[in-house]
């Protein structure tokens, strides 16, 4: 008699990291045991909304999201994305310097992006913002819709194709203010699975991070088709920057980089409660 398996709703972002990281599950390349996973892709700030509501069993989250979900979610030790001195950038038409952004109106790609709590680490209430779908934040700056963009993923590569200035990088200004990596984004996984359930998925979301970076070619030529206007070289280098070392372990200093981060949003009145980050694995 076969046994029936445990559906597990996956949701992450059509991008060429996490495609990369989750491309042993998605295509079998792992034996997952008794359970069976289901792949979503939706934008993180959709993600975001999802998990404010428990929708998915494992979902990618940014750091700033996770800090209203904790009552249900906790963070898989595994998977994060972190930028160690490069992360989301704010893009002009022309070389401003920080002081020029004040004021000015910023398109972002969701109030519950780690980029924007970065954002209001830096600015405070010192701007004005308008949300849009993170891949088309570009266009509208070229466009002069907007004064200034906030660009993530694949963004932070190509926005010189159009004619477009970096103003800050956040990554490596929050190394500046703190000696740490920017954690953008993890992996959380659903409370009320049990702890046992939750220890084997986030084990076999490791399992899979593993396989790709073992299997680098195979995982990449997967992962290129999420990579918009990237070629081969791109992908490669924009896979390196967020899926690595740290997205097998957040380690101790990664650990802290959370802590701090989510810390400073409290402290600055942008997150409301001091938030208590739980790790699984």
């Amino acid at each position: 008699m076969t046994q029936t398996k445990t559906l597990v709703n996956v949701g992450h972002s059509p991008d060429p990291d996490d495609a990369f990281m989750f491309h042993a599950l998605a295509n079998d390349k792992i034996e997952t045991g008794q359970y069976e996973f289901t792949h979503t892709l939706q934008d993180i700030e959709t993600l975001n909304q999802r998990a404010l509501n428990g929708e998915l069993e494992l979902t990618a989250v940014s750091l700033h999201g996770y800090a209203y979900i904790t009552d249900r979610y906790a963070i898989c030790a595994c998977g994060a994305s972190m930028g160690d001195k490069y992360g989301p950038m704010v893009v002009a038409r022309e070389a401003w310097s920080i002081d020029d952004l004040r004021g000015k109106t910023i398109a972002v790609p969701g109030k519950l992006t780690t980029a924007f709590l970065s954002l209001k680490l830096l600015l405070g209430d010192d701007f004005e913002y308008e949300i849009h779908p993170f891949d088309e934040i570009l266009n509208l700056v070229e466009q002069e819709q907007v004064d200034a963009g906030l660009i993530i993923h694949e963004g932070q590569l190509t926005y010189g194709d159009q004619g477009l200035k970096l103003v800050v990088d956040m990554g490596q200004w929050w190394f500046e203010e703190t000696g740490l990596p920017l954690p953008l984004g993890a992996n959380a996984i659903r409370k009320d699975l049990g702890q046992s359930a939750m220890d084997e998925i986030t084990r076999l979301l490791k399992q899979s991070i593993q396989y790709g970076l073992d299997n680098r070619e195979e995982a990449l030529e997967y992962a290129l088709q999420y990579g918009r206007n990237l070629d081969q070289s791109k992908a490669d280098q924009f896979v390196g920057m967020y899926v690595n070392d740290w997205t097998l372990d957040f380690g101790d200093r990664g650990r802290e980089a959370v802590s701090t981060l989510l810390r400073k949003g409290y402290e600055k009145g942008i997150i409301p409660n001091p938030v208590d980050v739980e790790f699984v694995g």
